[in-house]
């Protein structure tokens, strides 16, 4: 399933103000309580917003992600957009590593139709999407397979990724906070992570607008260590003017 701008609107709000009544979320959107009430049934249901007597929380967590079926549908085309401008930036002919996450699997799809690539990932559903492309060579690292979204973690998938060097990481995340951190919930996830950021060329972060001021407990990187930045929307403060003092390229995804 996919969230309507609404529903964005409402998990930003929330995200903002930690929890929002009812009525306070119905001025703010300008509808009716009853259409903010089934856009927080929708939500709660796909665990996004926790919901109490009259109101609507975040069921944040500094130490567990969302799960793999709520990450799919939350935003999905605001993905979409992402993975297509992605897309046109990534040059025919050249070595990439894409990561885990349903941004990065996003890429791929929208990668299919590219020539000569060679792709490094520890995620088994770019894998797979990408060998549908049979101009692609798709290398897979080895390690722990992680069942619940196909990722490869561990200190196996480390030391195989050590073996490369490529033009392009294309990498997602969790959480970008006010303090130019970028964080994840995973340990084993993140060691994999730093390592491919020091093995590319260059590195892209691909996160649309939600991941901004999401915490999370494990830090995986800072701005600065990115050189461009592809997103779904613009940045809110204070990341314009972190980006600009970290010299990272921000691409905003047209509609």
């Amino acid at each position: 399933m996919n969230t309507n701008p609404r529903q964005l609107q409402l998990l930003d709000e929330v995200r903002l103000r930690k929890s929002l009544s009812v009525e306070q979320l119905a001025d703010i959107l300008g509808v009716t309580l009853q259409t903010v009430r089934r856009d927080v049934q929708r939500l709660a249901e796909l665990g996004l917003v926790s919901r109490f007597h009259g109101g609507v929380r975040m069921p944040s967590s500094t130490v567990e992600n969302l799960a793999y079926t709520q990450r799919e549908a939350l935003n999905s085309t605001g993905k979409a957009r992402i993975a297509r401008a992605v897309a046109a930036q990534v040059p025919d002919n050249c070595s990439l590593i894409l990561n885990i996450g349903t941004t990065t699997e996003a890429i791929a799809k929208a990668l299919l139709h590219h020539k000569g690539l060679r792709v490094l990932t520890n995620n088994l559903n770019v894998a797979a999407i990408l060998c549908a492309n049979p101009d692609c060579e798709v290398i897979v690292a080895g390690g722990v397979v992680r069942k619940r979204d196909r990722a490869i973690v561990g200190e196996a998938a480390v030391d195989f990724i050590r073996q490369f060097r490529v033009d392009i990481a294309l990498i997602g995340i969790s959480g970008i906070e006010p303090d130019g951190s970028l964080r994840d919930y995973d340990m084993r996830e993140v060691k994999v992570a730093q390592t491919i950021i020091e093995h590319a060329r260059e590195v892209w972060l691909a996160a649309d607008h939600t991941k901004f001021n999401r915490p999370a407990m494990v830090q995986l990187a800072q701005l600065a260590q990115i050189d461009r930045l592809f997103t779904d929307a613009p940045p809110p403060e204070p990341f314009p003017a972190l980006l600009h003092e970290a010299d990272v390229q921000c691409t905003v995804a047209a509609a």
